[in-house]
């Protein structure tokens, strides 16, 4: 902690603020790390926090979701969310703004659509649903903490499909709960994973 004309500052949850708005305008403005746009944003949003996490912090991981955590409910909320998720996906998927977007963007491999699906929410989700919701929790609560984790992500959509975009603010939430339920940013990752694989799939080879 530290005060500045009667503020008192969490030097900690203040970085991590900090560090996490640098993160995705990095992201945002295209500088490159690598030549796969997944693999940047494993390092961004994955590498540099875990190396915060242990060489900075000097704690552990699991504090901050990095672990299997409760895997039946984890498991459970997974099994419900995707379920869920692909009938509604189903739908949406199909609409103008989605199969313009996605068709332009997708790539035409099956396998490649999981595989960098995989790779880059890996760490969207540990950014987000890891590192963030638990440092919030510790100071705030875990009910703040899964909305304000929230909106960063939100924010990460713009300009994506508006139906995609405002709907955000409620997912990231929804998944910031299930990894609060389960101790682990683990399962948010595998129905997001699921979610933008089902999407593109669908209107990729909704389209063939």
């Amino acid at each position: 902690m530290i005060t500045i004309g009667g503020v008192t500052f969490d030097l900690k949850l203040t970085f991590l603020i900090v560090i996490s708005t640098i993160l995705p305008m990095v992201d945002y403005y295209n500088y490159r790390l690598t030549e796969v746009k997944a693999y940047d944003r494993l390092i961004l949003y994955f590498v540099i926090p875990m190396l915060i996490i242990l060489l900075l912090f000097r704690e552990s991981p699991a504090e901050y979701g990095f672990t299997l955590g409760d895997w039946r409910t984890g498991l459970m909320w997974t099994a419900v969310g995707c379920a869920g998720m692909a009938v509604i996906l189903w739908f949406v998927s199909q609409t103008g703004d989605m199969q313009q977007y996605y068709e332009a963007r997708a790539p035409r491999d099956l396998w490649r659509i999981i595989y960098l699906n995989g790779v880059d929410l890996f760490g969207w989700e540990f950014i987000w649903r890891g590192l963030l919701l638990f440092a919030f929790a510790r100071v705030l609560g875990p009910g703040p903490a899964i909305f304000l984790q929230a909106v960063p992500f939100a924010f990460m959509h713009l300009g994506k499909p508006p139906i995609e975009t405002f709907s955000t603010i409620f997912g990231g939430a929804a998944f910031g709960f299930v990894a609060w339920q389960s101790g682990s940013f683990l399962y948010p990752w595998l129905i997001h994973w699921f979610i933008a694989s089902f999407t593109m799939g669908v209107v990729v080879f909704a389209n063939q």
